[in-house]
């Protein structure tokens, strides 16, 4: 029986919707992108006969030219993949649809179900969404069409440049450079061809494809960032919610999701995943939000699902809120450090901000910001400076790709691109080589059958550096390149790794063979850098401080996060930093050390989930050095809970320093002029004047104050969430699984829970979801055994709210440790959390705080 792998799963899935991808131009907005460069499918859609693979968001009439697999007609149809709603993403299509009037079919699929549209809160469409979609489409085609026939725009220089100026990427160049352009034979004949075919019925077709997330193994995958799931509110706001990004604290009573339109569909794409990869799922749910994620799921279950030959596999479902700790916490993770030093892409749906506009003025449901996955690696650093002259041409590689890209044409006909290309690169070298040389993690490339990603992904930092200069080395060997750097064994230095990448990289084929390899060691060396390095050892360093202290007095825990606070401060005031002062720990580092401080302060000094764990002359230091940190640190007036006294803020700082500038002048008696004789002694107006000032100051103060004693209120409710799930780490516990001592404390929440119910205990708070046959079998008093997770040869663990790398290697480890290593695992979450996007969920813009 073949294994579970979400990788080859996603794969296949793309296999199977072939037919509609030949002779296509394929868009893909920003979340299948995420998904697509994870899995490294855009060759594939190639393969499958597929004109061109363009993006939805950034969509040009320029798209309409390309040929990738040399076919000389005009495209005749359109294949948008979406992981959004089709309510967000109608007016990408409709525009994409209105710029190529040669299309005659377009075909649709989203990730979202028709059911689940419906379900969805904030969607138009009903029960028969796709087949509604499809005639609001094909109206507003016909409504565009016509506006067109009556405003006919032919394609000249002025008409297109003002279109193409307003897209993303065509904005830097001016009216004269668009116009040589568009002018150009290869693009006016063809758009001027397809204005005559426009009197033809546009076909739309919108069809439910579900495999659309990003897989980082075959075992292991979140959702797309910037997809309808991942952004959808996963609470409301209400006394137990600390972020729509997140799932609220549990208090044992579940809701039924109806206005929770993230757990709506979060179920909806579990249940078709699993029917997808043919399991029929036994569901396991451990907090609130997932027992209602459990409950539509085992709703959405029938005696149909029961009676089809499928494998039986556990859904264990968890609340991120059980659990704040993990993700807040620098660990010495490879896959965590490396992920997290790297530039991201910037934010490209703007349908999403446009949603949430839209909604906030008929009482929506928030919707997430999440960071884009989509790593951006810096290879220009290692490959394009000091290469030599005989490696990277630039220009010839821009000129040969734009043979490629339209080769039935003549040179002629493509010259005046390849002059563009020139003119973009004379004047802007620098971000043209930037933007060609930025790389990406492919979960799919492999060395020698394994999985670069997969196997770099429980390692420690130190481990994952050499195992990646093992694989250099072998490589290097392979291609039989002489290298004569002197390497440490059991080490991986920058000094080390640069020569490798270079020498790999020395011509156009060996970059291209080994890009897999060359693109991890890339990324490996960006999170070597030594501001990078320092900075997460830092804040290594001093949670480790905060988890003694802890295990101390609350006095000695207050003392670490106030010095914490002071030294952030210091930092903040230097002015122009320096190398060294970049390593240290900056104000919003110390404001997450302090939610660890009183995470850790709530599950050793309990109490009462409205007061502190701390005493008032403890806390009062806390407060009163956050107040000294915001008025002395400009780039504070950022954090979302003072947004509106950050002018207020801005004009004290601005008052202090000009104070502190201006020198103090004596005056004389020949210095004043006869009318001011007599003003002489009337100190009236300068005292109003002085105590007006005065007021003012100390009303901003007293307003800071406040905000900050509502932060402080914040964070006793976060010091309650350990005491939520106490018999976990209460009792008998630890004695029963057979693990005692630091290192099981130590562990994040899965890891305890996954071990304890693979051994078969009981986990206080997990609940069993009734399947199908449990029910048939209820309804005619039939008893069965209750089930367990143990049972099951594959377990499916998905985390509502994100995990990370961490905490998916303890996941892994649990198993190992188990009687059932045999069990297959397969780990998924909403997204892919670091601490700083865990720092933007809690206080940030992403937070009801």
């Amino acid at each position: 029986m073949s294994t579970v792998n979400v990788i080859k799963s996603s794969l296949d899935s793309i296999h199977q919707i072939s037919v509609h991808l030949r002779e296509a131009v394929v868009y893909l907005d920003a979340g299948c992108t995420e998904s697509f460069q994870f899995l490294g499918a855009f060759s594939l859609l190639l393969e499958h006969g597929a004109r061109a693979v363009c993006c939805l968001e950034n969509m040009s009439p320029l798209d309409m030219v390309a040929d990738w697999n040399g076919t000389t007609d005009s495209a005749k149809k359109v294949v948008v993949l979406t992981s959004c709603l089709l309510s967000d993403v109608h007016r990408y299509v409709l525009r994409c649809v209105g710029a190529h009037p040669s299309i005659q079919h377009c075909c649709i699929f989203t990730s979202i179900s028709e059911m689940a549209h419906s379900a969805y809160p904030d969607s138009p469409l009903g029960p028969d969404a796709f087949r509604e979609y499809e005639s609001l489409l094909i109206q507003d085609y016909e409504e565009l069409s016509n506006k067109q026939k009556t405003k006919p725009e032919r394609l000249d220089g002025r008409n297109f440049s003002e279109n193409l100026a307003s897209e993303e990427g065509w904005a830097e160049l001016d009216d004269k450079e668009i116009s040589h352009v568009v002018t150009s034979p290869s693009v006016s004949s063809v758009y001027e061809d397809n204005l005559k075919q426009r009197e033809q019925v546009l076909v739309v077709s919108v069809q439910h494809f579900p495999m659309i997330y990003c897989p980082l193994s075959p075992n292991f995958f979140v959702l797309p960032s910037e997809g309808s799931i991942a952004q959808a509110s996963l609470s409301v706001e209400h006394e137990n919610s600390v972020s729509p990004g997140l799932p609220p604290l549990s208090t044992g009573v579940a809701s039924d999701g109806e206005d929770v339109p993230g757990a709506t569909l979060t179920a909806h794409f579990l249940y078709y995943l699993a029917s997808k990869m043919d399991l029929k799922l036994e569901i396991f749910s451990f907090g609130d939000q997932s027992k209602t994620v459990g409950k539509i799921l085992t709703d959405m279950s029938s005696l149909y699902d029961v009676g089809r030959r499928k494998r039986s596999a556990g859904l264990l479902l968890i609340d991120r809120t059980l659990d704040l700790l993990t993700p807040c916490s620098h660990t010495d993770s490879f896959f965590d450090r490396v992920f997290t030093a790297l530039p991201r892409r910037g934010l490209r749906s703007p349908f999403s901000a446009h949603a949430r506009n839209s909604q906030a003025q008929a009482k929506p449901s928030a919707r997430v910001q999440r960071v884009p996955l989509d790593v951006r690696i810096p290879l220009d650093n290692v490959l394009n400076k000091d290469s030599g002259g005989d490696n990277f041409h630039l220009l010839e590689n821009i000129e040969a790709f734009l043979h490629g890209w339209n080769s039935s044409s003549s040179d002629s006909k493509i010259q005046d691109l390849i002059d563009l290309s020139s003119k973009i690169q004379d004047e802007k070298s620098s971000v043209a080589v930037e933007q060609m040389f930025d790389g990406s993690f492919v979960a799919a490339e492999s060395f020698h059958g394994t999985p670069y990603l997969e196997a770099v992904l429980g390692r420690r930092m130190k481990d994952g550096a050499v195992l990646v200069k093992k694989w250099l080395q072998e490589t290097l060997r392979k291609e039989k390149i002489p290298m004569n750097v002197k390497a440490r064994p059991g080490f991986a230095t920058k000094v080390e790794l640069q020569p490798m990448i270079k020498a790999l990289a020395t011509s156009d084929s060996s970059l291209l063979k080994n890009k897999g390899i060359i693109q991890l060691a890339a990324a490996t060396l960006a999170a070597l850098d030594d501001l990078h390095c320092d900075k997460w050892d830092a804040i290594i360093s001093a949670e480790k401080m905060l988890h003694v202290s802890a295990g101390d007095t609350s006095q000695s825990l207050a003392a670490q996060i106030g010095d914490l606070i002071n030294k952030s401060l210091l930092t903040g005031t230097q002015g122009v930093k320096s190398k060294s002062s970049q390593g240290l720990i900056s104000f919003k580092d110390a404001l997450l050390l302090t939610i660890v401080g009183y995470i850790l302060a709530g599950e050793n000094f309990p109490t009462s989930g409205s007061t502190s764990p701390f005493s008032w002359q403890e806390e009062h230091l806390m407060k009163e050095a956050i107040v000294d940190a915001i008025f002395e640190n400009p780039e504070l007036s950022q954090l979302k809970f003072i947004h509106s006294l950050a002018e207020e803020l801005e004009a004290y700082r601005s008052k202090i320093s000009s104070k502190e500038k201006t020198p103090k002048e004596e005056l004389s008696i020949d210095d004043l002029d006869d009318d001011d004789w007599g003003n002489w002694g009337d100190e009236d107006a300068d005292s109003a004047s002085n105590k007006e000032q005065g007021y003012d100051d100390m009303q901003l103060k007293l307003e800071l104050r406040d905000r900050v004693d509502s932060l402080f209120r914040f964070f006793y409710k976060l010091s309650g969430l350990k005491r939520r799930n106490a018999p976990l780490r209460e009792g008998p516990f630890a004695s029963e699984v057979g693990i005692v001592g630091d290192s099981f404390q130590s562990k994040g929440l899965l890891y305890k829970v996954l071990l304890r119910a693979l051994e078969k205990h009981d986990v206080p708070g997990l609940e069993h979801h009734s399947s199908a046959v449990g029910r048939l079998f209820g309804r005619f008093g039939l008893g069965q055994a209750k089930p367990s997770l143990a049972d099951q040869n594959i377990i499916l663990v998905f985390v509502i709210g994100g995990t990370n790398g961490q905490e998916v290697h303890e996941a892994f480890e649990a198993l190992s440790e188990s009687e059932r290593p045999n069990i297959e695992l397969i780990v998924g979450g909403t997204t892919l959390l670091t601490p700083d996007n865990m720092f933007e969920l809690l206080l940030g813009n992403s937070s009801y705080f």
